[in-house]
């Protein structure tokens, strides 16, 4: 006759603790992974200003890469959905915050065809470039992709069309 056992508080302790692995191992990497895939909508959001050595003052986001506009938007809407958003991530925020250098009154969002909330600057779309691996990279600066051209974003809002693209530097940041 086989006697079904309910868990000892060690097994069911043991139990919890491997779920919780398993989770945070399946999560992102805090800003390293919206270079690749869009923040949580949730989720608080820092823009802030970096001087640049290579293009000056330009906005970065809280881990300090370098946020882009692309002219192929319109107005807020942004244009880069699919494979584009692969490369080029959206900035998202349920409410972004002002850091070191912004204007306030310059910040807002925008709805995604996704329903995610992307993050505006000066009326821009907001995007992080999959190519910029570190803090203060600006290799998406200039490149022409998916139709248009990818700037930096000064702290007046408008772009920066200095500098060539694959331009990279150790420029201090406001973090």
């Amino acid at each position: 006759m086989t006697r079904n056992r309910p868990l000892s508080l060690i097994t069911l302790a043991a139990l919890v603790a491997l779920v919780a692995l398993v989770v945070a191992g399946c999560g992102g990497g805090g800003d390293q992974a919206t270079a690749a895939s869009p923040a949580s909508a949730g989720s608080s959001h820092t823009i802030a200003v970096s001087d640049n050595g290579d293009l000056g003052k330009i906005l970065v986001n809280s881990a300090g890469h370098t946020v882009y506009l692309f002219n192929k938007d319109t107005g807020s809407k942004s244009m880069c959905s699919g494979g584009c958003a692969a490369e080029w991530a959206p900035v998202t925020s349920g409410k972004p915050t002002a850091g070191t250098g912004v204007t306030a009154s310059k910040l807002g969002t925008t709805m995604r065809s996704d329903g995610s909330k992307q993050v505006t600057y000066n009326g821009h779309p907001l995007y992080t470039f999959v190519g910029d691996s570190k803090a203060g990279d600006t290799a998406g600066q200039g490149l022409n992709d998916f139709g248009a051209s990818w700037w930096a974003v000064s702290p007046s809002g408008s772009e920066v069309t200095g500098g060539g693209s694959g331009s990279s530097s150790g420029g201090s940041s406001a973090y």
